[in-house]
């Protein structure tokens, strides 16, 4: 039912006592709600152009009419049917900051969805009413937070959500597509789309990790996150192959400690360097750069005092048993540095080191 059913038709009507619609009296043409009704009933015969008149003159005659946010709507909707949703865009908006306990404020709202969602898939606003070519990506986004700040825990809100995650997905505004996903699972957390929102929000942690120069939180947080999705969804963790994409982190964060151990090297702080492959070592034994920290840790030890030595792993043996390389067996061009590797990944720790910057070109 249309919200301008409930301010009368162009006749009056009551139930009988069979419970039959009975006419009792006909409607004064003058009326506001007969007006009203004119304007809805040229709207909907495909009239936009002449409803939004009657709407608008409508409005300018009875500024302080109980029917305004009704004439409001219908001039929206009259401007939408003229392709100009943007001007539609201020009707709405003045039902729902002024008229929101008015049966027009979830109509208006749900108009103000479907243009914002119409936005975020990429429709341009028009330039002087002609041709489209405006970008509409900030309006896209303040739209859908207002659906969600006015009709909380809705179904429309809920949408509105999920809308405004995918948004900033597919720009690949990766920082903020995480929070919104991780919003919405927490909004809705019985949601039909609570599957898609955890990959998307594993996918945004992972595709927003930009190397092993850089901060690698988003790392840790896909991890988390992946093992949570084992724990409560196995079949779809298995589904998106969440084994495979546990092993890339870590070989990531392993890559990201290599890193940074060589940026200490190129400050000349042999004691982090070593620190930071100690813990490589430890966490990740397995892991391509473990091979290569081993590779050239024994050009690091001479330049470690005592009191570290006596505390570090048994480099030897561990060389020896995973790259089957004697100690003695040396020959690097440059013996005070590590070769980078092109992988990703890595985590930070609390010990008393140099702090190392974790933006930037320097780990």
């Amino acid at each position: 039912m249309c919200a301008s059913a409930t301010y009368a038709q162009s006749e009056q009507y009551v139930l009988d006592q069979l419970d039959r619609w009975e006419k009792t009296a006909d409607a004064d043409p003058a009326s506001e709600e007969a007006q009203l009704f004119n304007a809805r009933r040229t709207l909907a015969l495909g009239e936009a152009a002449r409803a939004k008149n009657l709407a608008k003159a409508f409005i300018e005659r009875y500024p302080l009419s109980r029917w305004r946010s009704e004439a409001l709507l219908i001039r929206g909707d009259a401007e939408v049917a003229l392709g100009d949703e943007y001007k539609a865009l201020f009707d709405y908006e003045e039902i729902c900051r002024k008229y929101s306990s008015t049966q027009t404020f979830i109509p208006a709202l749900e108009r103000e969805f479907e243009i914002a969602k119409a936005y975020a898939n990429g429709l341009k606003k028009r330039f002087f009413g002609t041709i489209r070519f405006l970008s509409s990506a900030e309006d896209a986004e303040e739209l859908l937070i207002r659906v969600q700040e006015r009709l909380p825990g809705s179904q429309l809100a809920e949408q509105a959500g999920m809308e405004l995650a995918d948004f900033y997905f597919r720009n690949r505004d990766l920082l903020l597509a995480a929070e919104a996903y991780d919003l919405f699972l927490e909004n809705y957390p019985r949601s039909s789309q609570v599957p898609k929102a955890r990959l998307r929000l594993i996918y945004s942690y992972l595709s927003g990790f930009k190397g092993p120069q850089y901060d690698a939180s988003g790392l840790i947080e896909a991890r988390g996150r992946l093992r949570t999705l084992q724990a409560i969804e196995p079949v779809l963790a298995d589904q998106v192959g969440a084994d495979g994409i546990l092993i890339r982190i870590e070989e990531s964060e392993a890559a990201k400690l290599l890193s940074t151990a060589n940026w200490y090297l190129e400050v000349d702080d042999p004691i982090s360097a070593e620190l930071f492959i100690r813990r490589l070592i430890m966490r990740h034994p397995t892991a391509v750069a473990t091979l290569e920290a081993l590779r050239i840790i024994p050009n690091i030890m001479p330049l470690l005092p005592p009191s570290i030595l006596t505390s570090a792993p048994d480099y030897k043996s561990l060389r020896v048993a995973l790259l089957g390389i004697p100690w003695e067996q040396v020959d690097f061009k440059d013996p005070g540095a590590l070769r980078l590797l092109e992988t990703e990944g890595a985590v930070s720790d609390d010990a008393p080191i140099t702090p190392a910057p974790t933006t930037g070109v320097a780990p």
